[in-house]
């Protein structure tokens, strides 16, 4: 398949133009939806209700983002094209949604149809286009990038972690800039500029010709048939540790600004905030293009788990968030817990399409990807909805000052304690997903050759 293509030649059968760029086109654009908390709390003041209601709209948008994955991956396998273009209309059709009825609520402070509308909006027809936008072009990156497949899914999974940092800044500006309603405005702006991006990846995304769907109940397994080619202990470990990774990574995300704040940092809050986003990004593309070089990419878990368990356990140990206040040394060690579990966050996503198609083959690799982001669908809800109870239920509000730049201190409310706890819970889970990792996850066919050919050449050496 890879000669064929090489002799073809031109843009219809390049790689780059029918996989890595409409990858792209499609991930920068349904990535933003980590953007929510540059205008979550704008929107909640803007149609009447507390940050904690609207809050439940991201919630939800990250629910049925894995729901829809599930639910709709084996439409993603029979036609990328049909996929895509879902994706397209229900996420330009979701923001453009969650705009109007940001204007509604304007007009109606307090009403309940603007607080379900967004949630329908934003939670539901968004998330159905984010499930299947993610999977469209990940089983295609990696048939065109056969000998790289973790270099091509982790630069696709990277757009989607690095829209935030290019889209955070635009979408400050345009709240800034665009008057009385802004927020609304920026809504129903971006619907139609990410409809166009996602429209043309749409266009250009293309499996290669050497590669043929099965088309009938014979050729193609059953999802549980190839499931059951492992023992079933293996793929619910693989879909645990996936679980367990990003529950501790939203939990401490989740409180990022928060933590940052405790340390004295609230005026970089936004600078580190970025390189938070460029780190994530980073882990997407760079532990995914490692774990090509191993001969068992179940290796990358390892170190992420191992890494996130080393520098939780240091600043539980330094109490680095309660006492980080003008000790550089324990700033430096928040700052490296952040940008750590942001990195392991984005490196769980890139590598685990890869991981289940070593596992598993890429005969329904798009509807066994799909039903492991269910995942992310219940960490979604429980990562964020975990760490607020942790920071509710222990510690206590304190008063800090932070100095603005016009020269005047504005008083912030935080929970050192709370924030402190949040990683007890994040540790234990971290060690766990490790034992789940060495435990449960089985060695691929490719390593146990590896180990075989090693063991080998040992014998016959020794003779």
């Amino acid at each position: 398949m890879g000669e064929n293509v090489k002799k073809t030649g031109g843009w219809r059968t390049n790689k780059w133009v029918r996989a890595a760029i409409p990858a792209l086109l499609l991930h920068c654009s349904i990535g933003t939806v980590y953007c929510w908390s540059i205008f979550s709390q704008e929107i909640a003041d803007y149609i009447g209700f507390s940050k904690g209601a609207t809050e439940w709209a991201f919630s939800f948008a990250i629910f049925f983002l894995g729901m829809s994955a599930a639910f709709l991956g084996n439409v993603v396998e029979k036609d990328i094209h049909k996929s895509s273009l879902i994706a397209a209309i229900c996420f330009a059709a979701g923001m453009a949604g969650t705009g109007f009825f940001i204007y509604y609520g304007g007009q109606h402070q307090g009403s309940l149809l603007a607080l379900i509308g967004i949630y329908l909006c934003y939670g539901l027809i968004m998330g159905i286009g984010l499930g299947t936008g993610y999977l469209s072009p990940v089983k295609t990156l990696m048939l065109w990038f056969e000998d790289k497949k973790g270099l091509a899914t982790g630069l696709a999974v990277a757009g989607f972690g690095a829209a935030k940092a290019i889209a955070s800044p635009i979408m400050q500006s345009m709240l800034n800039n665009l008057g009385d309603g802004g927020i609304y405005k920026m809504f129903l702006i971006l619907a139609a500029v990410y409809f166009v991006m996602m429209f043309v990846g749409h266009l250009l995304l293309k499996k290669p010709e050497g590669w043929h769907e099965p088309q009938n109940n014979e050729e193609r397994q059953s999802i549980m048939s190839v499931l059951k080619t492992k023992p079933i202990a293996n793929y619910i470990g693989i879909w645990l540790m996936f679980y367990i990774n990003i529950t501790c990574g939203l939990a401490l995300i989740s409180q990022e600004k928060m933590i940052v704040k405790c340390i004295g940092l609230a005026g970089a809050a936004g600078i580190i905030s970025t390189i938070s986003a460029v780190f994530n990004a980073g882990g997407r593309l760079g532990f995914s293009a490692w774990a090509d070089k191993m001969k068992d990419r179940n290796t990358i878990y390892k170190l992420i788990f191992i890494l996130s368990i080393a520098f939780t356990g240091i600043v539980i140990l330094t109490g680095g968030i309660k006492n980080g206040e003008g000790n550089l040394l324990l700033i430096i060690l928040v700052l490296g817990l952040i940008f750590i579990v942001n990195a392991g966050y984005g490196g769980g996503f890139s590598n685990v399409p890869t991981l289940l198609s070593d596992h598993y083959g890429m005969g329904n690799i798009s509807a066994i990807h799909g039903i492991t982001l269910s995942a992310w669908a219940f960490a979604g809800l429980s990562g964020n909805q975990m760490a607020n109870w942790i920071v509710k239920t222990f510690g206590e509000e304190v008063n800090i000052e932070h100095a603005l730049a016009d020269g005047t201190t504005e008083i912030l409310a935080v929970n050192p304690t709370g924030y402190q706890y949040v990683l007890y819970a994040t540790i234990v889970l971290y060690i766990i997903a490790l034992i789940i990792c060495l435990v449960m996850v089985r060695p691929t066919d490719k390593a146990l050759a590896a180990k075989q050919a090693k063991k080998q050449q040992k014998i016959a050496a020794n003779e």
